[in-house]
């Protein structure tokens, strides 16, 4: 016979309101009632119904997580995060991977986007962001955003400091001794790859130091190479390239291999992001490592807290990247020419 919730009540001693405040991590159980309700949980073997569970909290128990792709390292280390933090306190996760909303509709095609599926919503790096915010506004679904491109005054997020990231990069080149150095930016509509180019912008202007050298491509491996190649071509060659992404980095590394550069002999390369592959390619890669496990963290307690109830005053969250010296950059020796 199958176990439940009325069955704890009875071994316990205690009342299934107490069970139910237990099974859900309420903080204003008693210890001593709670250690007898884990050892009658423990004894019968029992484990909760999440229908059950529920009904008991008016609740789901799942937060769910909308992302654009899970082909990167970078959101699979947050959702990983997310997945283990919602876990430890009891939580179950749903994903949705963002799709193009149809054409007679005016709502982000997103099935999670509903109040009886899941008591809250983790929104990471989203392309319809504008249209997530109006439409969880407006479901009054709880929601914390992850990597936002745009400003909201009124939504609680958790971002890395990409100011701070591109800044680093640049002057980690610049105190290798050079001064001729380009950069290679995603697409201004991502505030992550402004931040990243206004850090680089800084650094240089703040050394003395022209940052005219400037290119705005795609966050893909054939943007690095194609401009890479570009400037080859035009006898344009840096002696250092900021990579607005490790993707970015890659294509750049390729074409200067195949024009006969050493990298980072004749041309250093730092990219941003650390993802999986930074270490496993050669030269293995200089980058900007994203605190993707306190992004994942934060972005839970968070979302717990609007579910709960708890006072929130749409917090900002800003984590620091982290530079990471590996093979793609060296002190400066000068630009051989190619051509």
């Amino acid at each position: 016979m199958r176990v439940n919730i009325f069955d704890v009540a009875k071994k316990s001693g205690l009342s299934i309101v107490t069970v139910s405040r237990v099974l859900n991590n309420a903080p204003t159980v008693r210890e001593n009632n709670r250690k007898k309700v884990l050892e009658a949980i423990k004894e019968l073997n029992y484990s909760p119904n999440s229908a059950a569970r529920t009904l008991v909290r008016g609740k789901t128990g799942v937060i769910g997580l909308t992302l654009t792709a899970l082909n990167d390292s970078v959101f699979d280390g947050v959702v990983k995060s997310v997945f283990e933090h919602l876990k430890a306190k009891g939580y179950f996760l749903a994903i949705s991977i963002e799709t193009k909303r149809s054409e007679d509709s005016l709502e982000p095609c997103n099935f999670l986007f509903q109040e009886d599926r899941v008591d809250g919503i983790i929104v990471l790096s989203a392309l319809e962001e504008d249209a997530y915010v109006a439409e969880l506004e407006r479901k009054h679904i709880p929601f914390v955003m992850i990597d936002s491109h745009g400003d909201y005054p009124e939504v609680t997020t958790v971002n890395v400091d990409n100011y701070l990231g591109g800044y680093e990069a640049t002057q980690h080149l610049i105190g290798l001794g050079h001064t001729r150095i380009a950069h290679i930016s995603g697409q201004d509509w991502f505030l992550s790859a402004r931040q990243r180019k206004e850090g680089f912008i800084a650094a240089m202007t703040e050394a003395g130091l022209s940052p005219s050298l400037i290119a705005e491509g795609t966050f893909g491996i054939h943007c690095g190479y194609g401009i890479m190649q570009d400037w080859i071509a035009k006898g344009q060659v840096p002696s250092a390239i900021f990579a607005a992404d490790d993707v970015i980095a890659l294509g750049v590394i390729r074409a200067l291999m195949e024009a006969g550069y050493n990298v980072p002999h004749d041309v250093s390369v730092i990219g941003y992001d650390d993802q999986t592959f930074a270490k496993e390619v050669h030269p293995m890669l200089t980058t900007i490592r994203q605190p993707v496990e306190q992004m994942g963290a934060h972005a839970v307690n968070m979302i717990l807290d609007m579910v709960q109830g708890k006072p929130n005053e749409h917090i900002k969250m800003q984590l620091k990247p982290e530079l990471i010296f590996r093979e793609s950059t060296s002190k400066y020796k000068g630009v051989v020419d190619k051509r």
